[in-house]
């Protein structure tokens, strides 16, 4: 039932009756849901649609996952987009201020996600479903180190910390001071941000 409910999160909003027809269930099934959904604060009811905003379709895989479907089956219903979505909006319920899939130059680089409060920038890479062992996590740091840099490099009077979004961590560790936080943890990780600035990793140019 939830794994279907995936399905029928479509940004901007669907009529209940689509709902239904989306998600293989009854009417009776998908109201429920969707009160249960709403409750959760994921859609907003609108006469006989409900609305929804970018990053609720990745809500949904999450609030499914902890009714028990397994997170595999999920990560083959969402893309990047429902990711990214999702980690721009924690960001933004945080006051900071949202950038995404910015491109850097020379050498090219893109950064997915570009939060930016009291002078400092969040720079993060979301990596999408993977597993990752210990070599993969140090050459994924690794490089989004070097995004930060370049970022840094190029934007004035910048500060920035890389950190890195994924599904399937369970906890919050570090790679060389950088951040591996899973998307479930990362509004209290932004809560706490500022005051552990120490223990993280931050850039910024030489000549500041």
């Amino acid at each position: 039932m939830w794994l279907n409910a995936v399905d029928g999160i479509i940004p901007g909003g669907i009529s209940i009756d689509d709902f239904v027809a989306v998600t293989k269930t009854d009417m009776s099934t998908a109201e429920k849901m969707l009160r249960e959904l709403v409750a959760n604060d994921i859609g907003r009811f609108n006469d006989d649609s409900i609305d929804f905003e970018e990053g609720d379709k990745l809500q949904v895989g999450l609030f499914a996952i902890s009714k028990g479907v397994p997170i595999d089956e999920i990560a083959q219903r969402l893309d990047w987009k429902d990711f990214e979505g999702l980690a721009s909006k924690i960001l933004e319920t945080h006051d900071f201020a949202t950038m995404k899939n910015v491109i850097l130059t020379k050498p090219r680089m893109e950064i997915d996600v570009v939060g930016i409060r009291l002078g400092i920038a969040i720079l993060i890479d979301c990596k999408h479903w993977k597993k990752m062992n210990s070599s993969a996590l140090n050459s994924i740091v690794k490089k989004q180190i070097e995004r930060t840099k370049n970022y840094v490099a190029k934007t004035k009077n910048s500060i920035a910390a890389p950190v890195i979004v994924t599904l399937y961590q369970d906890s919050i560790i570090f790679v060389d001071k950088v951040p591996i936080v899973p998307i479930f943890q990362l509004a209290n990780f932004l809560e706490e941000f500022y005051g552990n600035l120490e223990k993280i990793q931050t850039i910024e140019k030489a000549n500041q």
